[in-house]
């Protein structure tokens, strides 16, 4: 499942760089998730780092694009082939 940014989010730049996929990216008015890049970081780390550093916990799963660890992985191997 990919996770999303809720507009609860105060633009404090916290999550951007912390993402190993380049996921986030500012929007026009808050940080947004680029569902086709989310892996919810499975192959990079054990959970979300974006969750990890976010101050006002804002960023919680997508329910329109619902995947399983085994998507999630599929995903994380498509985007770091070389």
């Amino acid at each position: 499942m990919s996770l999303l940014i809720t507009d609860e989010c105060i633009n404090c730049d916290v999550c951007e760089p912390e993402c190993p996929n380049n996921a986030i990216s500012q929007g026009e008015e808050i940080y947004v998730i680029d569902p086709g890049k989310c892996t919810e970081c499975v192959g990079h780390f054990d959970t979300p780092q974006c969750r990890e550093v976010c101050p006002v916990d804002c960023i919680p799963n997508d329910k329109d694009n619902v995947e399983s660890k085994d998507a999630l992985m599929a995903k994380f191997m498509r985007l770091t082939a070389k």
